[in-house]
């Protein structure tokens, strides 16, 4: 597959979520031109089967490569944890994924009790187990599965009061056991942060892994040398919901970015 510094980067999630982690490639390279596929009409992908998350992932490549992606981030948790094996094997790009930020929050837990908030598909998957198994044997993990939050997110309703409400009752078995960091296994939860920091004690540190996965894409990228250079670089988001209005309000770029829907 030839591939140019000018092709773009390509990114597909469960709706909005994943733009949390676009902002974050976005301000590390400036210059990289950027597909997403915001895949709102499916979402989330963690309330779905295992066959059904690997076709949607397949149906989300095949249309970022058929827009000459040069490189396909793919900032969900539970897609990653279930398809980006499968994904790597089969098309001819490199793939970088996303999952929960367990190794430094259990590493550096004073308390040894830290809290993971994620999907249902996340938190049963072989791949968050085998991570959780591995770095937080010695520490009591207090493991919520986020149900409803992803809607919410979807709906632009990230920072309302009745969501703070809402997320208080579910964030109550991690308050009553104190602990002293949070993970966030899934792409929409960084658009909690700010009611995160409402309802935690100040102590408690809130790590997802946006950064971590920018970094990752340039370090790829300069591995492939396939740094684009340009100055001007182009954002394009896709949505297979005609309600683009949240997208918008998401997504941290310049001008020259659009937003458009797509039947995919």
């Amino acid at each position: 597959m030839i591939q140019s510094k000018e092709q773009p980067i390509g990114m597909f999630d469960s709706g909005v979520g994943g733009t949390s982690v676009f902002n974050e490639v976005h301000k590390l390279l400036p210059r990289e031109n950027i597909i997403y596929l915001a895949d709102s009409k499916n979402a989330p992908y963690g309330n779905r089967g295992y066959d059904a998350i690997i076709e949607l992932c397949k149906k989300n490549t095949e249309l970022l490569l058929q827009k000459h992606c040069k490189l396909i981030v793919v900032p969900c948790n539970t897609a990653t944890t279930i398809a980006l094996d499968y994904l790597r094997k089969i098309y001819p790009v490199p793939f970088i994924g996303i999952e929960p930020a367990i190794k430094p929050a259990a590493l550096n837990s004073k308390a040894k009790t830290i809290g993971i908030m994620a999907t249902k598909g996340t938190l049963s998957s072989k791949l968050f187990n085998k991570t959780s198994d591995l770095f937080a044997r010695n520490i009591e993990v207090i493991e919520i599965i986020g149900n409803g939050l992803v809607e919410r997110i979807e709906a632009g309703q990230h920072n309302t009061k009745e969501t703070q409400v809402f997320l208080t009752k579910l964030l109550q078995p991690m308050l009553e056991k104190e602990i002293d960091y949070l993970v966030l296994g899934c792409s929409h939860y960084p658009y909690l942060i700010p009611l995160l920091k409402k309802i935690l004690p100040a102590h408690v540190r809130i790590i997802d892994s946006g950064k971590a996965v920018a970094q990752q894409v340039k370090n790829i990228l300069q591995r492939e040398n396939l740094i684009n250079s340009q100055r001007e670089s182009v954002q394009t988001f896709f949505s297979n919901i005609k309600k683009t209005e949240v997208l918008n309000a998401l997504i941290q770029t310049s001008a020259s970015s659009s937003v458009k829907y797509l039947d995919f």
